[in-house]
């Protein structure tokens, strides 16, 4: 296994392997550009084109700045009075300015399609490791998954099919015997695997909560909300 599927595999172990991977990269690109990147024109110029970040991003920057001393709000401070002077001068020329794209989702979009990509092509060694662990891959990314694998490697799309719906079976019974868990006659309390089953549940529905999963999809004409469908 090379090392691209070394780092894919250790990102196996409990819910979506894609989304966990999506998350600390998220969180180290965060913290990149605050520790680096505050007054590099290049980064300037494109969070002037999208007035800072999308919502979602500006305000994960600014919670990861206040939780790392190292840190603090000042490099958050920077960036946004540039902002803010960049639209007071844009509504001095009688102009409301537009907001563009986020170069933090573009990043993570790249980086998502990539992480699954790369998880297509080494599905054989890296099949058995997810069958065998706690993980379950979230709607989106199983879907993204599959929809390659269907043109790549039919078996191991047969497979990956059998394995996922095998999972969530099993996580519905945990949740399942969770609740009954909370009935009045119930003698034992919850198990750990079955209070772990109400966020994983969770999780696999909906994802992990990063750029790319909180992003509203646009309904564009002629582009559908979920392309790889």
């Amino acid at each position: 296994m090379d090392l691209i599927g070394v780092y894919l595999r250790d990102a196996v172990g409990e819910g979506c392997p894609v989304c966990r991977i999506l998350r600390r990269y998220e969180e180290s690109e965060i913290k990149t550009i605050l520790y680096e990147h505050v007054n590099d024109p290049g980064v300037r110029e494109k969070f002037r084109e999208s007035l800072g970040l999308c919502t979602y991003h500006a305000w994960k920057t600014l919670g990861e700045a206040y939780s790392d001393p190292l840190l603090g709000p000042l490099g958050v401070a920077i960036i946004y009075e540039h902002m803010l002077s960049f639209y007071v001068a844009s509504l001095e020329r009688g102009r409301i300015p537009e907001e563009g794209e986020c170069f933090l989702c573009q990043l993570m979009e790249e980086k998502e399609t990539n992480t699954v990509e790369a998880l297509a092509e080494r599905i054989g060694e890296l099949l058995p490791e997810y069958e065998n662990s706690e993980s379950v891959l979230c709607r989106r990314h199983y879907g993204m998954l599959l929809s390659i694998l269907r043109r790549t490697n039919p078996d191991a799309a047969e497979m990956l099919e059998a394995i996922q719906l095998e999972k969530l079976r099993v996580l519905g019974e945990r949740l399942g015997s969770f609740i009954d868990k909370f009935d009045y006659r119930a003698e034992e309390k919850p198990t750990k695997d079955e209070i772990s089953s109400l966020p994983l549940a969770i999780e696999a529905l909906k994802g992990l909560e990063t750029g790319v999963t909180v992003r509203k999809t646009r309904n564009r004409k002629g582009r559908r909300a979920f392309p790889w469908k």
